[in-house]
């Protein structure tokens, strides 16, 4: 299946953007782009790349929840499938309160998710296989600029399920 790069789509959140993804079929395998100079999410590329990192999530885990202060994320799943749970509750954002439930990954869902500072985020593989996470963060790994709460924190409106895995 080939999809064609296009603009970005709002997912409901102030700033949190997803853009399609381009899956090029070939005979021993697909070529998946990630990232292009030209792509909406990341318009100044050579100007805001801190790191790519890869994150294996394996089924039945919860990897929540983490927010960032300064640290842009930009996620593609290669392989596998994953849930990917976003909460507002910025300050003075526009989408404060707002929660977004998205489906990340391949074959039907394969696209590049762009999570601004402050919104917390948390994902788990859906199905039986582990997903594969891509993150090209905008500045490099800073242990002293993410925030933590556990999995089932009541100041998120969202629990996590073995349903929803």
């Amino acid at each position: 299946m080939e999809a064609t790069e296009s603009m970005a789509q709002d997912v409901g959140i102030e700033g949190a953007l997803l853009q399609p993804l381009a899956v090029i079929p070939t005979p021993g395998g697909p070529v998946m782009h990630m990232l292009r100079p030209e792509s909406a999410l990341l318009p100044d590329f050579h100007q805001c790349f801190g790191e790519i990192y890869f994150s294996e999530v394996l089924p039945g885990h919860v990897k929540a929840w983490k927010r960032h202060t300064r640290q842009v994320q930009h996620f593609a799943v290669p392989s596998g499938l994953l849930r990917i749970v976003l909460y507002d509750d910025r300050q003075g954002s526009a989408t404060r309160g707002v929660l977004c439930e998205l489906a990340l990954g391949r074959p039907d869902n394969y696209a590049l998710l762009r999570i601004p500072t402050g919104v917390w985020y948390g994902f788990t593989a859906m199905g039986d296989a582990p997903a594969l996470i891509c993150n090209c963060a905008d500045i490099p790994h800073d242990p002293t600029e993410g925030q933590r709460l556990p999995v089932d924190d009541p100041s998120i409106p969202y629990a996590w399920s073995a349903e929803k895995a």
